[in-house]
């Protein structure tokens, strides 16, 4: 039986991708479950939104639990990704596409300022 190829290609991006690209990978799979989610929400589907946002807040505990805390950049990080959390939590109890999009804004500027710390690093 053949693997799915575009899985197995997945698994390898994964497993050679820097700590930076990893962490570009989690910010823009958050953005694409947020983006799920919102349109099941606007689409009643239930299930399908709270399972994303799950996905999105499993994701922002994950930024959490990387960053190197002796840094102070680290310390206000932290907070920000609380926040989102906390936005992600709101939406998904109250099926509120705005908490999740504002979320999902908050992740996306936080991903572009990573693409362009990525960048600069070259």
């Amino acid at each position: 039986m053949v693997g799915n190829p575009y899985a197995k290609y997945q698994e390898n991006s994964i497993n050679t991708a820097s700590g930076p690209e990893l962490t570009l990978m989690l910010y823009n799979g958050a953005i694409k479950f947020c983006n799920i989610a919102v349109e099941a929400i606007n689409n009643k589907n239930v299930a399908k939104a709270h399972e994303n946002i799950i996905k999105v807040e499993n994701i922002i505990m994950e930024l959490r639990a990387t960053l190197n805390k002796k840094y102070p950049i680290a310390l206000e990080m932290d907070q920000i990704y609380e926040y989102i959390y906390e936005i992600l939590v709101q939406g998904n109890i109250k099926k509120d596409p705005e908490k999740v999009e504002e979320a999902c804004k908050l992740i996306r500027t936080y991903r572009d300022a990573w693409q362009i710390a990525m960048k600069s690093r070259r």
